[in-house]
């Protein structure tokens, strides 16, 4: 599933981000509808609004299909058919979209018949990973893997607000795929539009963190037949629709697990080391393993990166099938330890392709 997504860019930067070439092959920015709906954030929540693309041809009848619009909608898809007056009153969940299920429901069905397609910009998103032992969970930021650029290419990993700036001036957002529906309250009122993110199953890589994922559109092309509903048929767009392995990921504090908190903390890395073991004084007893969270600040400057690799530095993550988290009274302790034992944090593996 995804229920947590973020999107902080500033309008500007944004529009900039989401760059395509129409039909003729001419360059162009799509255009915003209602961007005073529009507000960035670390940390999206359902029933909030976030910035969709769609073809400008949703709202102008004779427009070109593969023109693009940036409108910002409401998290959850509300269906036109639903008949209370109060949105939140709807029974069932609409933030995500199964696609193995798309035809059979009426709420998805019905939209995705008519050409409501979308698709939802976001930096990335956030998925928890559960402890089978413990049963808490350590939340990740997914996204694209990031290419360098003449700005970005020279700042290393993002260890501070500084930083994060260069980087994300250079972000490729993440593309996901999802219906949009357009609903008119009964006694009358502004139309509300919302969405749904459609899903699938997870990619191999992720499939340690959550079964599912969005389907992301990896590409212009993509992304191009998912608006295209004047060109591009159900049939054809739906085939798009499927798990990718480009994707990259990496630890991110609990800060986020709180939806009302709203800031960079919220997906700047964390480093998770690996305690092996531990031994009790006069005992050979075998402790648990167990997880230590550095801040980004502190990070040992020291940590084995791969130069060769054109993948953003701190785009790189390390997962743990199974781990437990430390306690904060006993930071200093695995410290002490890692300083007598001179052993360096396991190196991360990227799981981009």
């Amino acid at each position: 599933m995804c229920g947590r997504t973020s999107c902080h860019l500033p309008i500007e930067v944004l529009t900039r981000a989401c760059a395509y070439q129409d039909r003729r092959g001419q360059q162009r920015l799509p255009e915003w509808r209602d961007p005073d709906k529009y507000c960035p954030s670390y940390n999206k929540s359902p029933q909030s609004n976030s910035p969709v693309l769609l073809s400008r041809l949703h709202f102008e009848k004779d427009a070109d299909s593969s023109e693009r619009i940036i409108a910002p909608m409401r998290w959850g898809l509300i269906p036109s058919w639903f008949k209370e007056s109060d949105p939140s009153k709807l029974q069932f969940n609409t933030t995500n979209c199964r696609s193995d299920t798309i035809m059979e429901k009426r709420s998805f069905k019905v939209p995705l018949g008519k050409g409501r397609r979308c698709v939802v910009l976001a930096d990335g998103f956030y998925e928890w990973q559960r402890c089978q032992v413990t049963s808490q969970r350590q939340p990740y930021f997914i996204y694209f893997p990031q290419i360098k650029t003449e700005k970005s290419g020279s700042i290393g990993v993002a260890d501070s607000p500084e930083n994060w700036e260069k980087v994300w001036d250079n972000w490729r957002l993440l593309t996901m795929a999802g219906i949009f529906d357009c609903w008119e309250p009964p006694e009358g009122g502004d139309v509300l539009y919302s969405y749904t993110i459609i899903t699938v199953d997870s990619c191999k890589g992720l499939s340690d963190i959550h079964p599912r994922m969005p389907a992301i559109l990896d590409g212009e092309e993509a992304v191009s037949k998912w608006l295209d509903f004047g060109e591009v048929s159900t049939r054809e767009a739906l085939k798009l629709i499927h798990p990718t392995e480009n994707i990259t990921f990496h630890p991110v504090s609990s800060v986020v697990n709180n939806s009302r908190n709203n800031s960079p903390e919220c997906l700047a890395p964390v480093n998770l080391v690996v305690k092996k073991e531990l031994k009790a004084s006069g005992s050979s007893q075998r402790m648990l393993q167990w997880l230590a969270t550095k801040s980004p600040k502190k990070e040992d400057s020291k940590t084995p990166q791969k130069e060769e690799s054109d993948v953003a530095q701190w785009s790189s993550q390390f997962l743990q099938k199974s781990s437990l988290p430390t306690k904060r009274g006993t930071a200093g302790l695995l410290e002490q330890w890692l300083k007598r034992e001179k052993e360096e944090p396991v190196a991360k593996r990227p799981y981009s392709q």
